[in-house]
C-alpha cells in the first residue's frame, strides 16, 4: 500500500545516478531549459560543489523509498537560492509541494530566492503555493527567468 507521502534525507551514493537520469528527461530538460550535462560532468558537479560544500544544504526525496527527486539550497554571492529535480513519474501528484514544504522547513534562510524558466508554468505555479512571491525577472542566456522570493515571515 502506497502512502504517497514525501520524505527527505541525506543524498546517498546511488541517488546520483536518479538525479542523473531525471536532469536527462527530455520534457524535465525542454521545461526548465536547462542543458543536460555529460555523466562525468555532471558527477563531477555534484560531489564537488554540491556535496562537497558544506554551505549547500541537500536532500534526496523519497516516495515508498523510491528515489523522486532532490532539492537543493545554496548561495550566489549573498543570495541564497533553491532548486529542485524531480522524475517525471512523480510529477502532478502534489509530491513535489509537500517536499517543498518538508524542505523549508529545514533551510531557514529567508530570504530565499528561485529563479524557474518563465515558461516551466508548473514551477513558478509550485513556488508560488509554497508562499514564494514574483520579484521580477532576470535573464540568463537567452531565456527569461521569473525571479521569485520567500520573505521571513511576519511576526
Amino acid at each position: 500500500m502506497s502512502d504517497e507521502e514525501p520524505r527527505l534525507r541525506d543524498v546517498e551514493p546511488p541517488d546520483l545516478e536518479h538525479f542523473l537520469r531525471h536532469e536527462h528527461d527530455p520534457e524535465a530538460a525542454r521545461r526548465s531549459r536547462f542543458t543536460p550535462r555529460e555523466r562525468d560532468v555532471f558527477m563531477a558537479h555534484w560531489t564537488t560543489k554540491v556535496l562537497g560544500d558544506p554551505a549547500v544544504l541537500v536532500q534526496a526525496v523519497t516516495v515508498d523509498g523510491e528515489v523522486a527527486g532532490n532539492i537543493v539550497s545554496w548561495w550566489e554571492k549573498d543570495e541564497r537560492y533553491i532548486g529542485y529535480v524531480f522524475g517525471r513519474p512523480f510529477w502532478g501528484r502534489g509530491i513535489a509541494t509537500r517536499a517543498l514544504a518538508l524542505f523549508l522547513s529545514l533551510e531557514r534562510t529567508r530570504p530565499l530566492y528561485a529563479d524557474p524558466f518563465a515558461g516551466n508554468t508548473a514551477s513558478v505555479r509550485l513556488l508560488e503555493k509554497s508562499g514564494f512571491r514574483r520579484a521580477g525577472a532576470v535573464r540568463r542566456g537567452d531565456d527569461e527567468q521569473i525571479l521569485l522570493v520567500l520573505e521571513a515571515a511576519e511576526a
